[in-house]
């Protein structure tokens, strides 16, 4: 923490150690909503310019390819501000009662029937004054995000149409989403919402940084093996950026589980498991089974 606030202008610095440690004690019981400390950046202006984004309470967007850490990046985030995270999970099922809440049936203990709302994410994060994490926003239907309009704008506030309540942000509220962008079943952000965020590009992690990444979070400790997955990794990228396979392929999720399963059963059946098999096109199958065998041998 304190290397990562030592690249901070100081001005900054000093309002993120004051929120975090004003946070700290606000929200002692919301512990577990609190993010950990386990992203790596490719360069420190990534976790910098989000820092500083937020504490101008500016909403952020993380824009990247997939297990490229983005969720990661927000929980560090809500770590940093010790500031409780409520996180949506886009899809084209979303809809107003997922974002606002909904109302349900209760009985107290005479048996007898209430009706109560339960808030949602959005109306919890804002009422708490917390932060609220949309992953995946462009997987929304287009109808379904206008919701959002007020609450990512100077106004922070939103009528609740199942309540009646008009509800507005408290002191310190936050908003970062995250947007995997060119995926089947995503539609590009409407200039009016993307206008509301300021964008920071997460690209993956690649050579020493990746591999100080696997040597923390993963089970192996192998050096020769660890460098081994971090050429797997370069060649693989290199085989996004070319068009050869998607970025599933790529994903730093997949190969932290190659890392993981290559501690028990050798290294190429933890690709095959890990990476390979999450594949649907038989020819990215054969792209990355190729690389593997080339890294590993037979």
């Amino acid at each position: 923490m304190d290397q990562l606030l030592s690249q901070l202008p100081d001005r900054i610095a000093e309002q993120v150690m004051t929120i975090a440690k004003q946070n700290e004690q606000r929200f002692n019981e919301y512990s577990d909503l609190i993010g950990n400390a386990g992203y790596k950046a490719s360069e420190p202006n990534i976790i910098n310019d989000a820092i500083v984004a937020l504490s101008l309470g500016k909403n952020v967007l993380l824009k990247g390819p997939t297990g490229a850490g983005k969720t990661r990046l927000a929980e560090l985030l809500s770590s940093i501000f010790n500031q409780p995270m409520h996180s949506i999970n886009c899809s084209v099922d979303l809809d107003a009662e997922a974002l606002l809440g909904s109302k349900t049936l209760t009985y107290d203990d005479n048996s007898k029937a209430h009706i109560t709302f339960i808030s949602g994410p959005v109306e919890k994060a804002m009422k708490q004054g917390h932060i609220l994490y949309i992953d995946e926003i462009n997987t929304a239907k287009a109808e379904t995000l206008p919701i959002l309009n007020g609450v990512l704008d100077y106004r922070r506030m939103v009528l609740n149409p199942f309540t009646g309540e008009t509800v507005k942000a408290k002191e310190g509220f936050n908003v970062i989403a995250a947007i995997n962008e060119g995926y089947v079943g995503t539609t590009p952000l409407n200039e009016a919402l993307k206008n509301r965020f300021v964008v920071i590009e997460v690209p993956y992690l690649q050579g020493e940084e990746l591999k100080e990444m696997l040597k923390e979070q993963s089970l192996l400790k192998d050096e020769a093996l660890l460098n081994q997955f971090v050429a797997l990794s370069a060649d693989l990228i290199s085989k996004v950026k070319d068009g050869q396979i998607s970025e599933e392929g790529a994903s730093t999720r997949s190969l932290l589980d190659a890392c993981d399963l290559s501690v028990y059963i050798g290294p190429q059946r933890a690709i095959k498991r890990g990476i390979i098999d999450k594949l649907e096109d038989d020819r990215e199958k054969a792209a990355v089974e190729t690389i593997a065998e080339t890294i590993f041998g037979r």
